[in-house]
């Protein structure tokens, strides 16, 4: 082997994980019987797979030019190599070949980590003996880089992971995440997206435990947040050190889903970067979609990081980012997904109750108004954030409010018309119905005079005689179709509860109850529970529309009551003593009696 075949010789590089053979990712189907959250995994896995067979290439590009740069050097430099340099070399290829043929049992893993570590010492002291001298720690650099490279095997064997921890080399890979080099750090990055991998990690829960609490443990969040600060976006390579940062903590988070506060909170905290990244006046690009995503979990799981996200004011950013959305409708299917996580967003931080004041603030009733009187996409998710702001008596402020903007000229078109399924934003019209009741219902129960609300409650009840009662039509129209669809649900379950009697599978009588209230039930007890309450407050002529109504349709006031009177036996647990479930319950049963 002459000298130029030595330097141009370059080990071959053991598999990272078994993958397809052709880089080209074919995309999976979208099935049209599959659920929102299924297509959008599949569009997510799809989307990793090609980025990852894009990245082998580039990475495979961008070596094979740092070796021919290396050589070229090398070769003006020296010109001609001594016999000293030319056994280094051939040492160097022969650790290379030894290193290939390693195999991944406890000894194999333990050697591949062992030259990680190595790597790592030689890189530090180079670079601090030669600060100013790149070209003298070029060659430690691309070492480096390798054995960060070779620490990917370890990721078709997670049973190994806890070797991983007892060697202490998870701090020494943390800690490279803030090497002045980003091709090391997000080399890193790629690594530790690798070895969390949900897939990876079920092989063995053991080993995927101790990692896990490894990286928690040394503040990987923090780290990972801080990188993040450096990386520039523009860059291809850099930008893909960002998605895979977020797919860090989407995989820590899937496996541990406790630990949601922890990771969102370390050092300076990662919810503030996920907000200030939403934040940015930046055209849209896959990483804001993912960062809507992690948000969006990390609220939904822990109410803590509710409470973090109000004190942050981070209400107002979000409200800014869907104002977009007011007047135009998203370009591509995955930015309609960056808009639906940011109603989740809101959604979910409406459910700690101190927000909504934050909410009512931000002029967010208004701006979900003008949504649904714009008629676009961003339609359904205003429905579903309304309905998230006015439920319960929290809601009080709220409900009075939206009567105050005439927002029930925006709302009952929407109860006297489902909107066709092109505009309803993948929205089933069950789901869009219950929506809208449910409003209804929260602003019924809110605004009274008890509350200083005596004038809203007079406005939204006139509403039922206009038109000739074309508002208590519908409604009675509401109950004779979903009394239909709770029929069928009851027989259904009557059939499973025969059929799983006396075996393990026996429901119980909550279970019951509940797919009860998931087949139709809870939309009928908020739509009979309107019926009585127009009865009862509005004009005279309201309740002979619905008596006249029942009779026509072989219907029975005893049908409505009967529902109504078990809605109120179901409010709160049987041990829960809270005076306003107390109270409900006891206004529930007096518009019983008097219907």
């Amino acid at each position: 082997m002459d000298v130029g075949e030595l330097l141009a010789f370059k080990p071959t590089t053991a598999p990272k994980r078994p993958a397809p053979k052709d880089d080209k990712v074919e995309p999976e189907e979208d099935d049209p019987n599959d659920s929102y959250e299924a297509r959008a995994k599949k569009r997510k896995v799809a989307k990793r797979r090609a980025q990852e067979a894009a990245n082998r290439a580039r990475e495979e590009e961008r070596m094979n030019m740092l070796e021919e740069e290396a050589r070229q050097a090398r070769l003006q430099q020296e010109g001609k190599l001594t016999t000293d340099q030319k056994a280094k070399i051939a040492e160097l290829v022969d650790s290379g070949e030894t290193l290939e043929n390693v195999q991944l049992d406890e000894t194999g893993v333990k050697r591949i980590l062992l030259n990680f570590e190595k790597k790592v010492l030689k890189n530090q002291e180079l670079r601090i003996k030669f600060l100013d001298q790149p070209e003298k720690f070029m060659e430690s650099e691309m070492e480096l880089h390798d054995a960060v490279q070779e620490l990917h095997n370890i990721a078709t064997v997670p049973e190994h992971y806890p070797i991983l921890v007892d060697l202490n080399s998870v701090p020494s890979l943390l800690g490279l995440l803030s090497h002045e080099n980003t091709d090391i750090s997000v080399g890193v990055v790629d690594l530790l997206q690798e070895l969390t991998d949900v897939d990876a990690m079920t092989g063995s829960e053991e080993g995927a435990s101790s990692l896990i609490q490894a990286l928690l443990d040394n503040q990987v969040c923090a780290l990972l947040v801080s990188n993040l600060d450096r990386l520039d976006e523009m860059v291809r390579e850099e930008a893909d050190g960002v998605h895979n940062s977020l797919a860090i903590v989407e995989n820590i988070v899937e496996f541990r889903p406790e630990v949601c506060k922890e990771v969102a909170t370390q050092g300076t905290g990662f919810l503030t970067w996920l907000v200030n990244k939403l934040k940015v006046k930046v055209p849209f690009d896959g990483n804001k979609l993912y960062s809507s995503e992690i948000l969006s979990i990390l609220l939904q799981n822990e109410p803590e990081n509710r409470q973090i996200i109000g004190e942050m004011e981070a209400i107002d950013s979000l409200l800014q980012q869907l104002a977009y959305y007011k007047r135009h409708n998203p370009n591509t299917s995955e930015e309609a997904e960056l808009m639906e996580n940011l109603f989740d967003c809101l959604c979910s931080c409406l459910m700690h109750l101190p927000n909504r004041e934050r909410f009512l603030r931000g002029e967010g009733l208004q701006l979900m108004n003008l949504m649904l009187r714009e008629k676009k996409v961003s339609r359904t998710g205003a429905l579903k954030v309304l309905d998230h702001a006015l439920i319960g008596s929290e809601g009080t402020d709220n409900c009075i409010k939206l009567i105050d903007i005439l927002g029930l000229r925006t709302l009952f078109p929407l109860f006297m018309k489902t909107p066709k399924k092109s505009q309803r934003g993948g929205t089933s019209a069950e789901e869009y119905q219950e929506h809208t009741i449910s409003i209804l219902a929260s602003l019924l129960k809110n605004c009274t005079a008890g509350n200083g609300a005596a004038k809203q409650r007079d406005r939204l009840l006139s509403k039922f005689t206009e038109n000739d009662h074309e508002k208590v039509d519908r409604l009675m129209e509401l109950h004779a179709n979903y009394l239909t669809k709770v029929k069928e649900t009851d027989a259904n379950i009557e059939k499973e509860v025969r059929k799983t009697r006396g075996t393990e599978d026996e429901l119980m009588d909550d279970e019951i109850y509940l797919k009860r209230l998931d087949g139709g039930l809870f939309t009928l007890q908020l739509i009979d529970f309107i019926i009585l309450e127009a009865c009862s407050s509005a004009a005279s002529t309201v309740k002979q529309r619905v008596l006249q109504i029942l009779q026509l349709r072989g219907g029975s006031i005893k049908t409505v009551r009967n529902i109504v009177r078990e809605y109120a036996g179901n409010l709160g647990d049987d041990e829960d003593n809270d005076p306003e479930k107390k109270s409900e319950q006891d206004y529930l049963l007096n518009l019983v009696d008097k219907f």
